[in-house]
């Protein structure tokens, strides 16, 4: 069978897409060209409602195990094989089908500073033109009740940043030194060093790769009339595109998304008033995940700005 030997699972906008195009360039290690087939995410039909693209989504699980199988068949012989789906974290129960399928898997999770990472998720979805709430704190608040009408995790701004939960639940599966735990700022910081952390615990060769590119990296998008109005048109082609052929989809979004995206300059800035506002949905769970760890991320609860280099 081709299954993967490790799994990069954890968590959305913490830098796995550009984790999964460094490994990519070990020569001792294959990662399909298919970033996050979120394969143990699926397990019947897709949900028949969700937010605005999500329908999309769906489309581009890879549901069926021969097909995810066949992601890892080009694997050169002796090399370790794995992939990157970052929501596997989040999803209890797609962490007990790993468990089921992959007892023995090797994990690599990658923690950012939640209040950061919710931010990130709302611009990056604020660019797409999917996100129809221009506040990032009211966006937060409307987790719940998004959530109830049936959108998918990525929308889950708050919930996919509570680590303690869902860490928990990991450890309850998997024995720690099968988990190697890692921080966003790890990444950006120490590059090289944290690859070789990588490489170490994977049992390949250290030293072969050091370069993080700057992977999905969220554009510019002011707000304004016309962008307002772009939105809008890429929100609809969001909730109806999954009833076209994908070419056609393409031909009719990528125009919108580009005239969307066309301005350069800074993203939006996450300032300490919002900070101030978000961070009381995870101080609590701050608090558990250093209990369940025994690392300390106090610094999370500071009011501080983080630098943004790679997502």
């Amino acid at each position: 069978m081709a299954l993967p030997d490790f799994l990069v699972l954890g968590v959305p906008k913490a830098g796995t897409t550009a984790l999964h195009a460094a490994l990519s360039q070990h020569p001792g290690l294959f990662l399909p060209q298919v970033k996050e087939p979120k394969f143990f995410l699926s397990e019947g039909p897709p949900p028949a409602r969700g937010g605005p693209g999500d329908a999309q989504t769906y489309q581009e699980h890879v549901w069926r195990r021969r097909d995810y199988e066949a992601l890892f068949d080009p694997a050169p012989a002796g090399t370790l094989a794995g992939e990157a789906t970052p929501f596997y974290l989040y999803d209890l129960d797609a962490q007990n089908r790993i468990r089921r399928l992959l007892p023995k898997v090797r994990i690599i999770v990658l923690l950012r500073n939640p209040v950061d990472r919710a931010h990130s998720n709302w611009t990056h979805l604020w660019a797409a033109g999917l996100e129809s709430e221009r506040d990032f704190v009211r966006a937060c608040a409307l987790e719940a009740e998004r959530r109830d009408a049936g959108w998918a995790q990525f929308w889950h701004y708050v919930s996919l940043g509570r680590y303690g939960e869902q860490l928990a639940h990991l450890f309850g599966l998997f024995s720690r030194d099968q988990v190697l735990l890692l921080r966003y700022r790890d990444l950006r910081d120490s590059p090289v060093a944290t690859l070789d952390r990588v490489c170490e615990f994977l049992g390949v060769e250290t030293g072969l790769v050091g370069l993080v590119p700057s992977e999905n990296v969220t554009p510019f998008v002011a707000d304004t009339p016309v962008n307002t109005a772009l939105r809008a048109a890429l929100r609809t082609g969001g909730r109806i595109g999954h009833h076209f052929p994908v070419p056609l989809r393409r031909v009719v979004r990528d125009p919108l998304l580009s005239a969307l995206q066309r301005q350069k300059g800074g993203r939006p800035k996450l300032t300490p008033e919002q900070r101030r506002a978000v961070l009381p949905y995870f101080v609590d769970d701050i608090a558990r995940l250093e209990e369940i760890t025994g690392l300390v991320y106090r610094d999370w609860l500071t009011v501080g700005l983080e630098p943004e280099v790679i997502d």
